[in-house]
């Protein structure tokens, strides 16, 4: 082990470039397995570019109690997973200040493919990550703000990069059962290809996931999830190259949120619906290649993708505005999704500082052959809004130098080039044909970040300053069109990117052993709001914000086997240029906070227990209505009745909390207001999702 203030090697700067991580702790304290540049391992003072980066380990997650696949992303600090319809849609996501709807704000990746879809049917950035095994998951590096120069569309709020493992403990059989039809099976496995001692470090690992559930829901959701996974590799991420082959699937039955009125006049019951038939069919297919190489003053990484997409998505979220008929409507998808991304890196030694330069390139295309939106009665289409194909196209290149001046003070500076370009063909729509075109944009970011320390002051203790500008695309269609396809009446082009710009300060300590903390204080602006909504196949425009605030990470290892986390982020977010007293942003959650506990000292009983608070968020821009805090708490525990046998028990909603999953503001009539005549184009109100009541789900774990 190297002294604590010792400046890090090349061969360990190098890992940290080349790999997200193999072995890491959360709550924004990150570490690599082969970077030994401090006495303990919960940390990256003295490597890390920011205070709010880090990265999740598969351990973390083995004891964390999950109600959807998503929630893997709350172990990163701040950020809330939630629904609002049914669970084969793509979750909602909170972070910073800002309602990230579907991902519009936020970047993800698996294995280096993207998640978030462009010009989506249903909204700008669409993450559904419904397809996540998290018993596969071997990290999640996460980095708040548009700092790092990989970053690209998306990441105004920041990124998430999911690993899979290369390679199991044991193989094993996952069932899984629990109320309201819950059913699971989940194995999987992993072998050396090469004989014992030849050298050949190849390895095969399979998956299957079969689910199933019903829900709480007054209408059984009859969700269905098919989900399989082989992976070829060879090394590591660093060193060595991967092949993965992925095939997901799933169909539902949804209820969507609701008028909060409904509920309480008895007209539906807390988990009732408005609509007997919403719901959807979805797939993912993919194949991914990752490659690495490790060099003694260089490193290179790659990867390259091909995913085949699709989704139909029914929904009424206004209920009966437009007659007893109802308000479903339909939003389909098909699309063929091919790119890469490249970075190499050099590292020039103490003649120039130490100073790491790194090259980087990026590449996407997003061949749409259809995204329509259509009027539809109990899922059969009526008549078609908007149906377009599109070809949207992005390119990014970068380079960056991460310089050690001092032994306290080392910079990063990166400048990036991103390029859009987006052609849509009007396929359908009487008010959709003249619309369509070409557009394109692009935008220079630069990014800085300075570093100080470490500073032997309560402990080992680091500070960061951060700065750099990001963008998020908008919807192609809102760029090219100039008519409504509802109505025909005019609209006004958007741009095809929204700037963004953000700062930070912080620091990163270890004050006591065993306890590793970090504080930031953020802002950011945001060029405007504008949002796709794909429920009338237009862009509403809402204004530039700006958002800050401060988050507190905290990780705590009191004794072996037993972790501490808990995080508090608060955040105000307002718009720049809006009429007096009605500057608020919808949905922005000033206050979140989460206390975790997980116990795993190698005996028989292991498990854990989470607590998440969500503060009150405006419902609409004058800030008169808003949502119920609430605070939730999930306990998972386990024992190990034999080396290959387990059973284990999770209690989500442990106290059942009778709060809302989410709360929304707008207009809505249900079925009866419509017949009565009382809708009048509708009612503006409280549209709520509620949160699941206590649930009870068992598992069992056989290895062979």
């Amino acid at each position: 082990m190297k002294k604590l203030f010792a400046r890090p090697s090349r061969g360990a700067l190098a890992l940290l470039v080349s790999s997200i991580g193999t072995t890491a702790h959360g709550a924004g304290i990150p570490t690599l397995q082969e970077v030994t540049v401090s006495t303990t391992k919960q940390d990256l003072i003295g490597v890390a570019d920011s205070a709010t980066e880090g990265t999740v380990t598969a351990a973390q997650l083995r004891n964390r109690p999950l109600l959807r696949p998503a929630e893997a992303l709350e172990t990163v600090p701040g950020l809330i997973v939630t629904q609002h319809s049914g669970d084969g849609k793509a979750n909602q996501y909170f972070l910073r200040g800002f309602n990230l709807d579907h991902g519009s704000d936020f970047a993800t990746s698996l294995l280096g493919m993207p998640v978030n879809m462009a010009s989506h049917a249903h909204g700008q950035g669409y993450m559904d990550l419904n397809f996540l095994i998290p018993e596969l998951v071997q990290g999640i590096a996460y980095r708040k703000g548009p700092y790092a120069a990989e970053d690209g569309d998306f990441a105004t709020t920041g990124s998430a990069r999911i690993d899979y493992r290369r390679k199991l403990d044991g193989n094993f059989v996952d069932f899984g059962l629990g109320q309201n039809g819950y059913q699971r099976v989940l194995a999987a496995g992993s072998r050396a290809l090469g004989e014992p001692d030849s050298g050949d470090s190849r390895q095969l690992l399979a998956a299957v996931e079969l689910m199933g559930n019903d829900g709480p829901w007054d209408q059984p959701e009859n969700l269905v999830r098919r989900n399989a996974v082989l992976r070829l590799s060879d090394g590591t991420s660093a060193h060595g190259y991967a092949i993965t082959a992925m095939a997901y699937s799933a169909a539902w039955t949804a209820t969507e949120h609701v008028p909060q009125r409904a509920i309480t006049n008895g007209e539906i019951g807390r988990y009732g619906a408005l609509s007997a038939h919403d719901g959807g069919r979805t797939h993912r297919h993919s194949l991914s290649a990752e490659w690495g190489r490790l060099g003694e003053t260089t490193a290179s990484k790659a990867n390259a993708y091909v995913i085949d997409y699709g989704l139909n998505l029914f929904s009424a979220p206004s209920g009966y505005i437009n007659g007893p008929q109802g308000d479903q409507h339909e939003q389909a998808d098909r699309r063929f999704t091919w790119g890469g991304d490249g970075r190499h890196a050099w590292f020039l030694g103490p003649a120039w500082r130490d100073t790491e330069l790194a090259v980087g390139a990026h590449l996407r295309q997003d061949r749409i052959g259809k995204v329509g939106l259509y009027s539809t009665v109990d899922r059969a289409r009526t008549a078609t809004v908007r149906e377009d194909r599109i070809t949207e196209t992005s390119i990014g290149v970068f380079a960056e130098a991460r310089t050690q001046w001092t032994r306290w003070l080392r910079s990063t500076a990166t400048l990036r080039r991103d390029e859009l370009r987006a052609d849509v063909t009007p396929l359908g729509g009487p008010y959709n044909m003249d619309n369509g075109g070409h557009a394109r944009a692009g935008q220079t970011s630069p990014k800085l970040g300075f570093i100080f320390g470490p500073f032997n002051l309560a402990g080992a203790t680091e500070f960061y300053a951060n700065w750099g500008h990001g963008f998020h695309s908008n919807d192609a269609r809102g760029a090219t069109s100039s008519t409504n396809p509802a109505d025909g009446s005019a609209l006004e082009r958007v741009p095809l990117i929204v700037k963004a710009k953000g700062s930070e300060v912080g620091l990163r300590a270890a004050p006591l052993p065993g306890w590793n903390t970090s504080v930031s204080v953020w802002q950011m602006d945001l060029a405007s709001e504008l949002v796709f909504i794909g429920d009338e196949g237009i862009t509403e425009p809402k204004g530039a914000s700006r958002r800050h605030g401060l988050e507190w990470a905290n990780y705590i290892t009191p004794t072996d086997g037993l972790i501490i986390d808990a995080d508090l982020a608060l955040s105000k977010a307002r718009f720049k240029d809006a009429t007096a007293g009605a500057d608020r942003v919808p949905n922005a959650i000033p206050v979140t906070a989460s206390v975790g506990v997980a116990v795993d000292r190698g005996g028989p009983w292991h498990g854990g227990l989470r607590l998440r608070y969500l503060g009150a968020y405006p419902l609409e821009e004058a800030g008169e209505h808003k949502s119920t805090p609430f605070w939730t708490a999930n306990l998972k525990l386990a024992y190990r009745a034999s080396a290959r046998v387990q059973v284990s028990m999770d209690v989500l909603n442990l106290f059942n909390r009778h709060a809302n999953d989410i709360e929304y503001w707008g207009g809505a009539c249900t079925r009866s207001e419509t017949l009565g005549g009382s809708c009048n184009g509708g009612i503006d109100g409280r549209l709520v999702h509620p949160l699941e009541p206590r649930s009870l789900r068992v598992g069992l774990r056989i290895g062979f």
